[in-house]
């Protein structure tokens, strides 16, 4: 509640959004409908969907080739596993040294799985195993805001197996954190800074709307009976549990990209060839810590809890990276990866089983979020991949702050290089049926906006 505002309207006219329409959740969302053809549903709002296929039936005008290739194969083991690399959240996955004693996973559970001549413990050792553990969920209340559908919320733990093709595949999923016969192993505030400092030139770009965004987040999203509370498991509190849970791990080095990276062991490209996300990351970084040393002069004055320029330039890279290419790359591709409910359902209607071979198509059907939630899920995934009508993208700037020859050039010099890692990317992706465009520069906003 660090906005002394609870509606859009109530902020001040000159960090307002130029038009409401494009982050106007709920009209995005009745658009998103419309698009997405589900209007035939509405009828059977609250009803459960029959089968996988009906959900096709909402793809029809779908035009999306992420979108499609994911409906096409998310059963598959590769996709399940390429998602923690390349996916909406591909900040959680991390090499794994030591299996934690609440995941005891043996090799004799996962030994089918392996391809090597080795060990799981061997496996380990060689540097071929990571997890994926959302302990964070572990706990969070789950959404009761409909008292005639119970939702759940688990914490699994997941454990993948890097094989000699370099793809990442599950071995073994635990449902919950502690082990056990009822959770079994499935193999299977705004800167007070004079408009003449150069810091505040350097960052008033990256913050443009995302105040307003906030705002309008408050008054649509995450409020009672908003977005979340219609269609996400976490609504109803949970979602706040979970961010107040997540910022406590928050560090100022959990924020530096390279950082966060090495600090998961996955920072070596010939273990994660790959991983797209960070090596597209790296190049960002490097070129907007570049930007921000060459605009930083050796004159202007340091906040007191910063002793160096070298820890500025930093401090100052961390803001720009994080409210631009960080946000992009977690942002932007949740309509790829999550229009496809049943890939990445915003909700689970019915409790995880206790025991194996339980998990039939029947019950997955009646887990999935129903007819009226995955619309509210879909309308509200569109809403949030969607770009604004005005869109200044990184390396804009066409507010001009500076007038500044050196820094005049210092832009010129940061757009090349934008340009040419955009290049690179492109020229990656050419081909590929899952293209990684999350960090391309020319699609990577200046600032958090919707």
């Amino acid at each position: 509640m660090s906005i002394d505002a609870n509606r859009h309207s109530e902020l001040p006219r000159d960090i307002q959004f130029d038009s409401e329409k494009g982050v106007d959740f709920v009209l995005n969302y009745s658009k998103a409908i419309e698009n997405l053809f589900v209007n035939q549903f509405m009828h059977m709002f609250q009803s459960s969907w029959n089968d996988f296929s009906d959900f096709e039936k909402i793809f029809v005008r779908i035009k999306n080739t992420i979108s499609e290739y994911v409906m096409q194969h998310w059963k598959e083991d590769f996709m399940f596993g390429y998602q923690f690399l390349n996916g909406c959240n591909p900040v959680v996955i991390r090499k794994c040294t030591k299996l934690p004693d609440k995941f005891p996973v043996t090799h004799e559970m996962v030994s089918v799985s392996l391809e090597r001549d080795l060990t799981l413990e061997q496996e380990i050792q060689a540097g071929n195993i990571y997890i994926v553990d959302y302990e964070v969920l572990d706990g969070i209340t789950p959404n009761s805001t409909d008292p005639c559908t119970l939702q759940y919320v688990e914490a699994p733990i997941c454990l993948l197996y890097k094989t000699a093709k370099n793809k990442i595949m599950p071995i073994a999923i635990q449902l919950g954190q502690t082990p056990g016969e009822d959770n079994p192993n499935l193999p299977a505030h705004r800167w007070q800074l004079p408009a003449v400092h150069p810091v505040y030139k350097l960052l008033i770009p990256h913050i443009r709307f995302t105040i307003a965004i906030n705002t309008k987040a408050r008054e649509q999203l995450i409020c009672e009976c908003g977005i979340f509370d219609k269609a996400n498991a976490t609504g109803g509190g949970g979602h706040v549990q979970l961010v107040q849970r997540a910022v406590k791990t928050l560090t100022f080095r959990s924020l530096c990209f390279p950082d966060a990276i090495k600090a998961r062991g996955v920072d070596k490209k010939e273990d994660l060839p790959t991983y797209f996300y960070r090596d597209d990351g790296y190049l960002v970084w490097e070129a907007t810590m570049g930007f921000v040393s060459d605009v930083d002069f050796d004159h202007c004055e340091f906040p007191k809890s910063l002793k160096t320029r070298t820890e500025l330039i930093e401090y100052l890279t961390v803001v720009v990276f994080t409210a631009s290419a960080q946000h992009a790359a977690v942002n932007f591709g949740q309509y790829d990866w999550c229009s496809w409910i049943p890939n990445a359902p915003s909700t689970m209607r019915k409790a995880p089983p206790k025991e194996k071979g339980l998990a039939d198509v029947n019950l997955i059907i009646e887990s999935l979020p129903d007819r009226g939630r995955s619309s509210w899920h879909l309308g509200a995934v569109w809403a949030l991949s969607q770009y604004q009508e005005n869109e200044l993208y990184l390396g804009m700037y066409p507010d001009e702050h500076f007038i500044e020859k050196p820094v005049k050039e210092a832009m010129e010099k940061f757009r090349k290089q934008l340009a040419e890692i955009t290049s690179s990317i492109k020229r990656r992706n050419e081909g590929k049926r899952l293209p990684y465009y999350n960090m391309s520069p020319d699609k990577i906003p200046n600032s958090v906006a919707v």
